[in-house]
């Protein structure tokens, strides 16, 4: 008996630390994000500037492993915000440094002051990413996000929550083709909100329709409540995937 609980234990050991290793040896993902408050009139100059200046630049980052995506969002539905761009790397580091960057390169060129015009001011937040897909599956070409505001003191349960009970209801999304990515991510650096949660999709109507499946089947589990207690207020926006690069 004494031997069986050795064995057992050792066991038990042996699978924790490789589990660990796993954790350790799988590479971190930080987001820079820019939300943007934008002149409705001109917004579409905001556009073109991404296309005709920013593009050329994040695409080289991502060459020269600068930064691992990025991505320019305009809103369809929901929040504040009109526009959004956003920055992948490894580390805090990297997605601050290439932030940094791309302003300086940029800085001079008259699609610069376009852009400015078109969206005069924005949030800056970066998120760290807690659980969610495969990092380097593409987005689809429409996202939905959640900016949840929590109670600090009980963020690490609503992590633990979403790890163990929600991301396996999406991971069951994307195996059966509804849909393509989704992310859970701390809040680093930035305003009031505190946790991101993220799915993407290939059409709006299709992340609509999983948005309305998942909150069906949460309406009477003792979860999602638990959940509302700890992240009670939130904003949804609905955006388009205007351009993206990267894996």
């Amino acid at each position: 008996m004494k031997i069986t609980t050795m064995v057992l234990a050792a066991t038990a050991m042996c699978v924790a630390s490789t589990l660990a290793n796993a954790e350790a040896q799988e590479e971190p993902t930080f987001i820079y994000a820019a939300y943007y408050h934008c002149n409705s009139a001109t917004v579409e100059r905001a556009d073109e500037s991404v296309t005709k200046l920013y593009k050329a630049e994040l695409d080289d980052m991502i060459k020269d492993r600068a930064a691992s995506s990025w991505g320019w969002l305009g809103k369809i539905v929901g929040g504040e915000w009109a526009r959004a761009g956003y920055i992948t790397g490894p580390s805090l580091k990297a997605v601050l440094s290439a932030a940094t960057a791309l302003v300086v390169k940029s800085d001079g060129h008259p699609p610069v002051k376009a852009f400015k015009e078109a969206c005069g001011s924005a949030e800056e937040y970066v998120w760290h990413v807690l659980a969610g897909s495969d990092p380097h599956a593409r987005r689809g070409n429409a996202s939905f996000s959640t900016y949840f505001v929590c109670d600090q003191s009980r963020e690490s349960q609503a992590d633990a929550l979403v790890k163990r009970v929600l991301g396996p209801a999406y991971d069951k999304m994307i195996a059966a083709g509804k849909l393509m990515t989704w992310t859970w991510a701390e809040h680093v650096i930035g305003g009031k909100y505190r946790r991101l949660e993220t799915m993407t999709a290939q059409t709006p109507e299709a992340l609509i329709a999983v948005r309305e499946a998942l909150v069906a089947a949460a309406e009477n589990d003792p979860l999602e409540g638990a959940m509302a207690s700890i992240c009670g207020s939130h904003q949804d926006v609905l955006w388009d995937v205007k351009d993206q690069g990267g894996p």
